[in-house]
């Protein structure tokens, strides 16, 4: 370590050479610590003449300093420095080192103490190409928060740059409204560009010269807009469609007039910003960043993390205000409908359908006790009351569907049932009872979009179309009708038949086709809501999910006992992201969409399960009935433990 005792040094004074700050510092230190034996600690802890000190810095970041020719050492911006003492961490004043012993000074030579203190500057670390899109992106972010003075630090100190200078030349004429000079600027960028072409640099110049036209025009510069638009616009011979919307704009009488006629912001910072967001995504991100793309990355991570969650049943806001950045997604099962809320036992005999209203209020249940009870939900407890019992069905009730506002209920029977009822649910009053033939069998029932028309048939050989009244409108002969269904279309039905397969029958053109081709029977099918999806029972196969448009066969789902009763199964959940059936092993299974094994089993039942209805509104609620005579309504747990989270990854069955 330097000596503070030479009488030279304070006789010649301060040393000429500036000092690495970190040097400076240790020897001032020194030179005090023998001139006066002792150094004052901020917090009253340590003498220091024996003590190996170490003096943190900035030159990791490629910094340094020169000291100046003072005993004092110079602060952080927070009016403390950092040492070590013997390993543990120190904080001084940046008072604590005044009043050196009189007669002391700085070093004499920077070149020595440099050799003596064995002090050696950092070199900068090099940053990976990953580290730097961070920061850029994390200086984007603050750039936006309006954070300025943080992002200039940020990019001095990293080395890194926000954006290329030609791109934040640009910005700011665009956002200063200075076109001719943005549009000067687009010759700089176009060397930048990765796949420059001439298509692509019209469209920018069109994108710049359409914001100035309209700006023009709101500032009732009409002579200089249409100098714009015959003189810019047009010569580019791009989009000449959209020049002809644009030329129309010049009859607006006033400014609310324009901006309502070309849905345009009016001129300003937001009408700017979006187009610098449009012209953006011309340019490669290593020279201008997309448009809030930390924020882009994040919701993309949580919205990944929903949809890997196997127990997500809620819809929640898309912002990102809505979740925790600082814990990943987590949903319990606990939080999903595997819990029975309520039995119902008012039906005498076993139970073959339930089905829940399209606006969620409702569920009705069919039973071979020739019943049918409407149960009305409580839109606060979620639990049912009887509302209505609909009577008369000699056959039994094996199938049910509710009109598409719900007004109406049809209800059918067995395979020997040749009768379908068709009911008002307001008035509980049997509006049609309708019978082609004895020798027919009516045993499915879709409705058509339009609410005005139904598709019926059955086993016997066809099925018909008819209206709310019960007459004729069309048939088709020579089909053997499992189970039917109306696309959104208003033209297609789709009807399993007795050949194992599902085909799509066209009423207005007289066409069919072949759409599902399976091995075995198809005891009953029901479509998602999109269309996109079809969901089979199939026969000792078990439940199996067809895309209707790709025809094919996507995924086959494990566990379920199938054998030759009809089961149905059903979409449901949030987003449809959720697959429901019953089995004959008496138990209701459940399953992600994009997962073959069940993530929940619910027991409770002590016969076969015949149907599942997932309600369409309540995601949290589901109701399943049974040969036991029951319908059991499931949802979440009644007393949610939010200490017992478990993560999703980790759930079993």
């Amino acid at each position: 370590m330097a000596s503070a005792s030479s009488s030279s040094d304070s006789d010649t004074g301060l040393a000429t050479s500036p000092l690495p700050s970190a040097a400076a510092a240790i020897l001032s230190r020194n030179i005090v610590n023998n001139a006066s034996g002792s150094i004052m600690q901020a917090n009253g802890a340590g003498q220091g003449q024996d003590s190996e000190l170490s003096c943190l810095n900035s030159a990791q970041n490629g910094e340094s300093s020169s000291s100046s020719s003072s005993a004092a050492v110079g602060a952080h911006s927070n009016g403390l420095i950092s040492s070590t003492n013997n390993g543990n961490s120190v904080s001084t004043n940046n008072g604590a080192l005044a009043g050196a012993a009189s007669g002391t000074s700085s070093a004499s030579s920077a070149s020595a103490s440099s050799s003596e203190v064995g002090y050696t500057m950092k070199k900068k670390k090099r940053l990976s190409q990953s580290e730097e899109d961070v920061i850029r992106l994390i200086g984007q972010h603050l750039h936006g928060l309006g954070l300025n003075q943080t992002v200039d630090l940020l990019m001095q100190e990293s080395g890194c740059r926000l954006e290329h200078p030609a791109a934040t030349k640009f910005r700011n004429h665009v956002m200063d409204g200075e076109w001719d000079k943005a549009e000067n600027d687009l010759n700089e960028l176009k060397a930048l560009m990765l796949s420059p072409n001439a298509i692509v640099v019209s469209r920018m110049k069109f994108l710049l010269l359409q914001q100035k036209y309209l700006e023009y025009l709101e500032d009732g510069k009409v002579l200089d807009a249409l100098q714009v638009l015959r003189g810019e616009l047009t010569p580019l011979k791009y989009n000449t469609d959209r020049i002809h919307v644009l030329s129309g704009y010049l009859m607006c009488s006033h400014a609310e007039d324009l901006r309502a006629k070309a849905e345009w912001e009016g001129k300003g910072t937001t009408s700017r910003c979006k187009l610098l967001d449009k012209l953006q995504t011309y340019l490669p991100p290593t020279v201008m960043l997309p448009p809030r793309r930390l924020q882009t990355l994040l919701r993309q991570a949580v919205e990944l993390q929903r949809d890997r969650c196997l127990y997500h049943n809620t819809k929640l806001d898309s912002s990102l205000d809505s979740v925790s950045l600082l814990l990943d997604h987590v949903c319990s099962r606990k939080q999903f409908p595997c819990s029975t809320q309520q039995i119902l036992t008012e039906h005498c005999n076993e139970v073959w359908f339930c089905k829940f209203s399209n606006d969620g209020t409702k569920l009705a249940t069919g039973s071979k006790d020739t019943t049918v009870i409407i149960w009305q939900v409580d839109p606060d407890t979620h639990q049912l009351k009887l509302l209505k019992t609909l009577e008369g069905h000699a056959y039994g009730v094996s199938y049910l569907a509710w009109s598409p506002d719900d007004t109406y209920l049809i209800a059918c029977g067995p395979d020997d049932c040749s009768e379908l009822w068709l009911w008002n649910v307001q008035t509980g009053e049997l509006r049609t009872k309708m019978s082609q033939s004895h020798e027919d069998s009516l045993t499915s029932v879709a409705w058509n979009p339009d609410g005005k028309r139904f598709v019926t048939g059955g086993q016997r050989g066809q099925f018909y179309q008819c209206d709310l009244d019960g007459n004729l409108l069309d048939s088709w002969e020579g089909v053997r009708v499992q189970c039917l269904w109306c696309l959104s279309d208003g033209r297609t039905v789709l009807a399993s038949d007795t050949h194992q397969r599902i085909r799509g029958y066209n009423f207005e053109d007289l066409t069919d086709r072949n759409i599902v081709q399976e091995d075995h029977p198809i005891m009953s099918f029901t479509v998602s809501k999109n269309g996109r999806l079809a969901l089979l029972n199939v026969a000792t196969q078990g439940v199996h999910l067809w895309d209707l448009q790709d025809r094919v066969l996507v995924r086959k789902y494990q566990g379920v006992t199938q054998g030759f009763y009809t089961i149905h199964s059903c979409f449901g959940g949030h987003n449809e992201d959720f697959i429901a059936s019953g089995s004959e092993d008496h138990k209701v299974y459940i399953w992600h969409k994009r997962s073959e094994l069940p993530i929940a089993e619910l027991s409770g039942h002590t016969r076969t399960v015949n149907c599942v209805s997932w309600n369409p509104v309540l995601p949290g609620l589901m109701a399943s009935a049974s040969d036991d005579g029951t319908v059991r309504v499931w949802g979440p747990a009644p007393f949610l433990d939010t200490q017992g989270l478990e993560n999703c990854s980790n759930m079993d069955s």
